[in-house]
């Protein structure tokens, strides 16, 4: 049987989405529609229709008269996302311990050993979903709908930046150490601990980022300088 429309256009979706969350498809990469298409074995409708909706989640870029291309984060763009990542995740964890959810700290603290084991195999890619999904299971036992809404129309914009988080030299075991610091506020039950170690949390993770670009920046014109 013949696949419908919508089904393709779902799984070209999900092929272009996963290969740029695992950075097969790497920021700033261009996107051609029709070189898409022969690698999927689809026609070049489905992949407009992909990248329409992947531009509306903000991880690709549409380009007047260039294309599209996979996003590749400014420092403009790190602010506004991890400003909102910092009031939206330090509310959620408030919100997650003042809810009592007795099954949040062994989750917590599974994702935790996982991730201690994903970065000792440099899996990054892996740790980066464990990373995410740390960050979800507070989204999730805030029970506040609306706030769950909200973090998941930017959740492959913060994939991404995890990703570019998790190469910069030192990051890994700091983001580990204040995973750590939230979990402990958890268990101990406090809200407001849990929130101020969440936000601190997201601000160090924007400033380690918005640093690492900005020396990647000056490499780059001291090299054009050169």
């Amino acid at each position: 049987m013949a696949l419908t429309r919508t089904t393709l256009n779902r799984e070209a979706y999900k092929a272009l989405r996963n290969a740029i969350l695992n950075r097969k498809l790497p920021p700033g990469k261009k996107l051609i529609v029709r070189a898409l298409g022969e690698e999927l074995g689809l026609s070049p409708t489905p992949i407009k229709e992909a990248l329409s909706a992947l531009e509306r989640e903000g991880l690709v870029v549409a380009v007047p008269h260039r294309g599209y291309f996979v996003l590749e984060p400014t420092p403009a763009d790190i602010h506004e996302i991890y400003s909102l990542r910092e009031v939206l995740e330090g509310l959620a964890a408030r919100l997650a311990v003042e809810g009592g959810d007795q099954a949040l700290v062994p989750r917590l603290e599974k994702l935790l050993a996982q991730q201690r084991k994903a970065a000792e195999r440099g899996d990054l890619g892996f740790y980066g979903d464990l990373d995410l999904e740390f960050h979800k299971a507070f989204w999730e036992a805030s029970r506040n709908r609306r706030l769950l809404a909200t973090a998941e129309t930017i959740d492959g914009q913060i994939r991404i930046l995890i990703n570019s988080s998790a190469v910069i030299p030192g990051r890994l075991p700091e983001s580990r150490a204040e995973h750590e610091a939230i979990l402990q506020a958890v268990a101990g039950q406090d809200p407001e601990a849990a929130e101020a170690a969440m936000r601190q949390h997201v601000r160090n993770a924007r400033r380690a980022l918005e640093a690492y670009l900005l020396k990647g920046k000056a490499v780059l014109d001291g090299h054009r300088a050169g």
